[in-house]
């Protein structure tokens, strides 16, 4: 699981807190600093817009918690 995030965005920070509160393992890309990490995110997604997360191939944009939790669950 991946979530491509910056530090300044709040939705970001929320993302990170519920996944650590759930105690769910991930791997967080500051999207600021590497553009690598950028380019490909808007290539999976089509969005440049933070908080993204991949989970298994399947890419959410937003903190969208039913979402990502039915993505967890499945």
């Amino acid at each position: 699981m991946t979530v491509y995030s910056t530090p300044a965005c709040t939705w970001c920070n929320t993302l990170r807190s519920y996944l650590k509160d759930r105690k769910i393992n991930y791997r967080d890309i500051d999207v600021s600093v590497d553009q690598n990490a950028a380019e490909q995110m808007v290539n999976k997604s089509g969005q440049q817009g933070v908080p993204q997360i991949d989970i298994d191939g399947q890419v959410v944009v937003g903190f969208d918690k039913m979402r990502i939790d039915n993505l967890l669950e499945s």
